[in-house]
């Protein structure tokens, strides 16, 4: 299988990561990573209009040096040109499309970079499957659309019509989407609803990452809804079992009574299916940092807390029911928070 997989690199300087078979050597695959991307000016490059710095997504990138199977092209997924000459060369059996400008807070300042790739970007990526059939696109959808639902735990069958930011929307707008086309032009498509992704290598602006340099460094931490929120965190370990799971099964093709095809097309939760209230988060991320000798043995987190009321935008619990994966994949996400902040610290 063929598999090309789109992630965002740089808020106005998108790229595309392509894993496909591929007769290039391996020091002719990387020399290549290098000549469009990591040989550029690095101080120029990290000044670039973006919410968070790029060196991370650069040692991301190095990490795919020695994979033969790995291809690195620079482009926009908005851009119709980029994507087309992509499906052009490669001609993919099965697309994960993971691209996109993420984060809530980030879309009330930010708005026109999540509609450029989040909804203009997705555009492209479907018309490229309508145009040059895949067996299966599957896509990251967020537990953002789920809004402020009062009934919990948020499932796949709960109305996911009144978002409470604009990054909630985009995301809705690519499931209508992508059942648009599942039903016009018979693409199985998948979405991926992702509960509170962390790992190792994650967001910088994302709070375990933020914390933890703001206590380094001495520093007070805020705490939304003063504590009173949950969060169903899923480790990145998960989350890659989830996709490579989901990628090889894609929704069965059939016809209706209309004699039109019946939309092949799922949405999944992809969450820890338990819940953490932040102040225990952080009590937790606090120790394992201690653990590890990142924070001094008798810190005290105590100090550096500072309870803050909600922010726009923001809801006060997530939390996934993912009974329908388990039922179709035979599995679940099961990496404890600890666990997971272990490995990050």
């Amino acid at each position: 299988m063929k598999t090309v997989i789109a992630t965002i690199i740089e808020k106005n300087e998108y790229r595309i990561e392509i894993d496909v078979e591929n007769d290039a050597t391996e020091d002719e695959i990387w020399d290549a990573v290098k000549e469009v991307y990591l040989e550029d000016d690095y101080n120029n490059m990290a000044k670039v209009d973006s919410n968070y710095d790029i060196k991370i997504k650069i040692w991301r990138l190095k990490q795919f040096e020695k994979n033969r199977r790995f291809v690195f092209i620079k482009g926009s997924i908005a851009d119709k040109a980029v994507i087309t000459r992509i499906f052009k060369t490669y001609h993919p059996s099965a697309v994960v499309n993971l691209a996109a400008q993420a984060g809530v807070r980030y879309s009330i300042t930010n708005p026109d970079t999540y509609i450029e790739s989040n909804v203009i970007g997705f555009y492209q990526i479907l018309e490229a499957c309508r145009h040059y059939p895949v067996e299966h696109l599957v896509y990251a959808s967020s537990s953002s659309v789920y809004g402020s639902n009062k009934k919990v735990p948020y499932s796949i069958d709960d109305r996911v019509d009144n978002p409470v930011s604009l990054y909630a929307a985009t995301k809705k707008s690519n499931e209508l989407m992508a059942h648009a086309y599942s039903k016009l032009y018979n693409i199985p498509t998948t979405g991926l609803r992702f509960f509170t992704v962390y790992g190792p290598a994650g967001r910088p602006d994302m709070a375990y990452f933020n914390f933890t340099d703001k206590l380094r460094a001495g520093k007070t931490i805020q705490i939304f809804n003063y504590g009173n929120c949950e969060r169903d965190f899923t480790y990145i370990d998960d989350i890659v079992e989830s996709v490579r799971r989901v990628m090889y099964q894609a929704p069965k093709k059939a016809i209706g009574n209309d004699g039109l095809p019946v939309a092949p097309y799922k949405v999944y939760n992809i969450g820890n299916n338990s819940p953490v209230n932040l102040l225990d988060f952080v009590k937790i991320l606090s120790e394992e940092l201690v653990r590890l000798e990142v924070l001094p043995v008798n810190f005290n987190i105590e100090a550096y807390k500072e309870l803050v009321p909600m922010q726009p935008g923001d809801v006060p619990v997530t939390y996934a029911d993912i009974g329908p994966l388990e039922a179709d994949f035979g599995f679940k996400p099961r990496t404890s928070l600890r666990e997971g902040l272990r490995k990050f610290a």
